[in-house]
């Protein structure tokens, strides 16, 4: 897809990776941005900026997703490329992590995916094109040792954009799912930039993923992998998986060493 003259949503549009996105298919020449987000002030400010429009969205709901569709189609006409991107990294921990925890960000990561989709893909399949990404994460091929809420709901992220591709791609509908690993964003860094954390080290700037982004979306690739090594992991996962399960074992020992040393 060329981003040139389409009509583009960004969910969770005014800060980090959702940002970076914004403001590439602006520059791209979209012809209307829609930035999306709970943070009204700031994707105010970003659609201020790309002369776009923003709309306070929480994707959790349903109704927000179906209004943001709505709102969408009055300003700029049908919708061309559907952006999940908001997302939360959720609490630390795995099956004692409460229900409440575990409800909430399958809500955002999850079930966002699949609100947005309903939404829009019957104008799409009657249309017989339009276009969903998906950014998920590594985490969703790989995994994400300790968070388990994180690591599950990337998964599921992933496996509903496999079947939406699978289910949709004869009819005119592609996917693209955009699985980064570390990211310099407040998720990886923390709101202070302090946070220590393993992926810090060879985490990309959220432009560089916005980059990569677009090239995927030219493509019309389905996996993007803004940090090509996650192609080689994800190999050696598929070769060997008792392997691999050893390693992600020796990297869940050491981290928790370095936590507990820091």
């Amino acid at each position: 897809m060329n981003i040139q003259d389409k009509v583009v949503v960004v969910t969770g549009g005014a800060n980090g990776i959702g940002q970076a996105i914004c403001r590439r298919f602006a520059a791209e020449g979209a012809r209307g941005v829609v930035v999306a987000d709970l943070d009204t002030e700031r994707a105010t400010m970003v659609a201020k900026e790309i002369g776009g429009l923003a709309v306070t969205t929480n994707v959790s709901s349903e109704g927000d997703i179906v209004r943001l569709v709505a709102e969408t189609n009055d300003a700029f006409g049908p919708i061309d490329l559907f952006c999940s991107n908001a997302g939360i990294f959720g609490e630390a921990g795995g099956a004692e992590v409460p229900n409440d925890a575990w409800r909430q960000i399958w809500d955002v990561n999850v079930m966002a995916h699949i609100y947005a989709a309903r939404a829009v893909l019957p104008g799409m399949l009657a249309r017989g094109a339009g276009y969903l990404l998906q950014i998920a994460s590594a985490a969703g091929l790989l995994t994400q040792v300790g968070a388990a809420p994180y690591s599950v709901t990337k998964h599921a992220a992933v496996a509903f954009a496999e079947w939406l591709s699978i289910a949709h791609g004869d009819a005119g509908i592609k996917v693209s799912c955009v699985c980064p690993l570390g990211v310099r964003t407040q998720m990886l860094l923390g709101p202070d930039g302090e946070r220590e954390s393993f992926l810090r080290a060879g985490a990309l700037a959220p432009e560089d993923v916005a980059e990569a982004v677009v090239a995927g979306l030219a493509d019309e690739r389905f996996l993007i992998l803004p940090h090509p090594e996650v192609a080689e992991y994800f190999r050696r996962k598929a070769d060997d998986n008792d392997r691999w399960l050893r390693g992600m074992r020796r990297l869940n020992a050491q981290v928790r060493i370095d936590l507990a040393g820091s």
